[in-house]
C-alpha cells in the first residue's frame, strides 16, 4: 500500500512540474508574441500611412480615410485619449471655434484637421453632432495608428495627447508628443507649424 501511495505521489508530483513548464514556456511564447510600441516618427520621416474610418460631422456617416491619400495637403494628425472627456473637448472646441486662424484661410482644402482616438464610430458620429464639429473624427479601436505614431498610452487602450503635421510631400513636419490642451503656447506653436509646413 505505502508503495502503491508513493508512486502515486511522484506521478502527482512529475505532472504538477510539466504543467508548471508548459504554463512558463506559454508566457514566454506570449512576451515574445506581444507587440511593441513604436517608436513616433521624427521630423523629416515619411508618416506611416493607414486607413481608418472617419465620421463625417454633418451626417454621422462612416467612410475610409486614407492618409496617403491626401498627399499635396497639409494634415493635422491629432491623437487624444477619448470623447467627451476634459481635455479632450478643450482642445476640439478650441480647434473648432478658432479653426481658420489656427489652420489658415485653406483649411478644409489644402490643411486637413484629423483628429483621432480609440473610440467607436458611434461616438465620434453622436459627439461631432452635438459639438457641430467642422472636421471628421477618426476612430482607432485597433489601436493601429495610435500605435504607429508612438501614441498608445502605456497598455492602456487609449491613445496619449499629441500632434504630428504632416507636409505635402507626406513627411513628418512637426511634432508634439506631450500637446498640453489647456497651454495656449501649444497651439501657437502649432499654428506656426501649420503656416511653415503650408
Amino acid at each position: 500500500m505505502r508503495a502503491a501511495l508513493l508512486v502515486v505521489g511522484t506521478l502527482l508530483v512529475t505532472a504538477t512540474a510539466a504543467r508548471a513548464q508548459t504554463t512558463a514556456a506559454a508566457g514566454v511564447a506570449a512576451d515574445v508574441a506581444a507587440p511593441t510600441a513604436s517608436a513616433p516618427p521624427d521630423v523629416g520621416q515619411v508618416a506611416p500611412d493607414f486607413t481608418l474610418a472617419s465620421v463625417d460631422p454633418r451626417t454621422g456617416a462612416s467612410a475610409p480615410f486614407t492618409l496617403s491619400a491626401m498627399r499635396g495637403k497639409v494634415v493635422v494628425l491629432a491623437f487624444y485619449p477619448k470623447d467627451r472627456t476634459g481635455g479632450c473637448t478643450a482642445e476640439l472646441t478650441k480647434f473648432r471655434d478658432e479653426y481658420t486662424s489656427l489652420f489658415g484661410s485653406r483649411v478644409g482644402k489644402d490643411v486637413v484637421v484629423v483628429p483621432i482616438s480609440a473610440d467607436g464610430v458611434a461616438s465620434h458620429a453622436s459627439w461631432s453632432k452635438e459639438s457641430n464639429f467642422p472636421f471628421a473624427l477618426v476612430s482607432d479601436t485597433a489601436l493601429t495608428a495610435v500605435s504607429a505614431y508612438g501614441s498608445r498610452m502605456g497598455s492602456m487602450p487609449l491613445s496619449q495627447r499629441t500632434v504630428f503635421v504632416i507636409g505635402k510631400d507626406g513627411t513628418v513636419k512637426y511634432r508634439d508628443l506631450k500637446f498640453n490642451a489647456l497651454d495656449e503656447g501649444e497651439y501657437a506653436k502649432l499654428k506656426d507649424a501649420v503656416a511653415k509646413a503650408g
